[in-house]
């Protein structure tokens, strides 16, 4: 095979972390398109042609998105729509009148009904766990948005709670589904471009500061103090609920675990890492000019070493209305020989020796589809055959691990070092007590399952 005339026609393998390092990188691409052993099934499992019962919990914005697809496909029974603010469910669902799902605002309902088998979660990111722990305690699988984890300790919950319910799990990285991304695994596997040493992700998206307004009442029918939740009660304010609740630390994790969630997981996909880097630093600040406020820097670099010595690079600006490489959002993998250029938005090409010469190539730049819908089908299979998705709960945790640790280093301002086998900061108390947080009562994640 003449790598120089790469093309897109062989059939599309899952991608997939495994939990033990291989001994090459031509091995850990091999293990990555092998699906693995299939789930012990406890409870209710869907037939081969049976339809799947899907309630999708959260449905503005993505979620709506969410809806959409979930609707036009004939396997599966949309049984119910969840949402705190009535007016978003009767928008949405006026928006698939083919369908008649249930719509309640209060996600207790949904996990009660034995008629899901499935939910879909894009709530604020403050909800995904309280959330999917309580969905797979009720015997629910779980689709659950990016980033899984609000903050890092619960990604280790999702793992232990998946495992212990033997449910599937699949994380809204959905470039882990996509055919690009298989592509790209070939490639890399070739060995044309060396060992993979260095990656590096970026996330260049100009983002508006919200501006500050005074407190106010919450939309009609919305009940505010659910929609904080496990958060500290306070008043209702505008730029605290719909979409710029990801500007604060209560309910978001900023730019990085926004879109840069995304890229951050492509980029320790390529570099084969399935674990938790040894050593970090950080930094960021406020760049844009004008008004506005914002919990999280605007621009933001972190470094992330391995034991294996292998580093992982992440960058944000927020107040740039440009790229790199001609995309917003991408990878570089840098190995001894060369390097790829890849970016989800669908494309990569590769660079070879010193002089940079073009090298296999897939797609062009520019904004393109993403695969949700290949990532829904994914879940729903494993849905039915009890196997391990393309993003399973351990893959989310090992890439929203490096949204938190990034953003606890910058918090600090300090260089840490990390302890991937007791997942704690072992020099620092400050550090280790932001792995977790406070939960207001009754919404905590501890004792779930």
């Amino acid at each position: 095979m003449d790598l120089r005339d790469y093309s897109m026609e062989t059939s599309c393998s899952p991608l997939l972390d495994t939990p033990s390092r291989p001994s090459s990188r031509r091995s850990f691409l091999a293990a990555t398109a092998v699906l693995p052993s299939t789930l012990a099934a406890a409870h209710r499992v869907c037939a081969a042609n049976e339809r799947v019962g899907v309630a999708v919990i959260g449905v503005n914005g993505m979620g709506s998105a969410h809806v959409g697809i979930l609707a036009a496909r004939s396997d599966v029974d949309l049984v119910a729509l969840c949402d705190l603010d009535p007016s978003v469910l009767a928008r949405v669902s006026e928006k698939i009148p083919e369908r008649k799902p249930k719509l309640v605002t209060d996600f207790r309902e949904v996990l009660a009904n034995k008629a899901v088998d499935a939910v879909v979660i894009s709530t604020p990111h403050h909800w995904h766990m309280p959330i999917a722990l309580r969905a797979l305690a009720a015997d629910k699988d779980v689709y659950v948005e990016k980033p899984a984890s609000h903050v890092f300790h619960e990604g280790r919950l999702l793992v232990q709670a998946a495992a212990r319910r033997n449910r599937v799990v699949q994380h809204g990285t959905q470039m882990r589904s996509s055919e690009v991304t298989v592509r790209a695994a070939e490639v890399l596997a070739s060995g044309i471009l060396g060992e993979i040493r260095m990656a590096k992700a970026w996330n260049c998206q100009r983002q508006e500061n919200a501006a500050p307004v005074p407190d106010g009442v919450p939309p009609s029918g919305v009940d505010y103090d659910r929609w904080l939740g496990p958060a500290r009660k306070r008043a209702f304010n505008p730029q605290r609920f719909h979409r710029t609740w990801r500007q604060f630390r209560e309910y978001g994790n900023g730019d990085i675990g926004d879109d840069g969630a995304h890229d951050i997981d492509l980029a320790r996909w390529g570099l084969g890492e399935n674990t938790h880097p040894v050593r970090i630093t950080a930094h960021g600040s406020s760049a844009a000019l004008g008004s506005g406020y914002r919990e999280y820097p605007d621009n933001m670099m972190v470094t992330y070493e391995y034991a294996s010595g292998k580093v992982l690079l992440y960058e944000d600006r927020q107040w740039t209305p440009y790229g790199l490489h001609g995309v917003d959002s991408g990878n570089a993998f840098y190995g001894e020989k060369g390097y790829m250029i890849f970016s989800r938005r669908g494309f990569f090409q590769v660079f070879l020796g010193p002089k940079e010469e073009p090298g296999p190539a897939v797609g062009k730049a520019g904004r393109v589809g993403t695969p949700l819908g290949v990532h829904h089908a994914n879940f729903l299979e494993c849905v039915r055959s009890r196997k391990a998705t393309n993003a399973t709960a351990e893959t989310a945790h090992y890439s929203c691990g490096l949204i938190h640790l990034g953003e606890i280093v910058y918090r600090t301002g300090r260089v840490l070092r990390f302890d991937p086998r007791t997942e704690t900061f072992p020099d620092d108390r400050e550090a280790s007590a932001l792995l977790t947080k406070d939960y207001r009562r009754p919404w905590t994640v501890e004792g779930i399952v």
